[in-house]
């Protein structure tokens, strides 16, 4: 299923989306995708297009966080969690520099 909302992501035009592998490294989810939206109508655009998807793959809704001002939204489907940014939200909160080891990798059209 990450694979599949990181490609969502990219065909929404979503920017930087990394892809981190969560094994060994926390019992909350199993992968992590961090990507930026251009704006916050672009981060609540592309929360609410994964959220869709979401829907359809898994038959039930995700728990969302963060979609009122849209400057970080988090996704968290129970195996995937996805962080949603505006671009110098994201730099100031800086999770790749956590979260990011050798089991991250920007996805290809990044």
């Amino acid at each position: 299923m990450a694979e599949t909302l990181a490609k969502a992501l990219e065909d929404d035009k979503a920017e930087d989306v990394l892809f981190i592998d969560l094994e060994g490294k926390s019992s909350l989810a199993d992968f992590m995708i961090i990507a930026s939206g251009r704006s916050g109508r672009h981060v609540a655009a592309l929360a609410d297009h994964l959220a869709q998807d979401i829907k359809k793959l898994t038959g039930r809704p995700a728990s969302i966080e963060g979609m009122p001002n849209a400057d970080w939204v988090l996704i968290d489907t129970g195996d995937v969690i996805v962080h949603l940014f505006r671009p110098e939200v994201r730099e100031f909160y800086n999770l790749e520099k956590i979260w990011a080891s050798d089991n991250a990798h920007r996805t290809p059209a990044n």
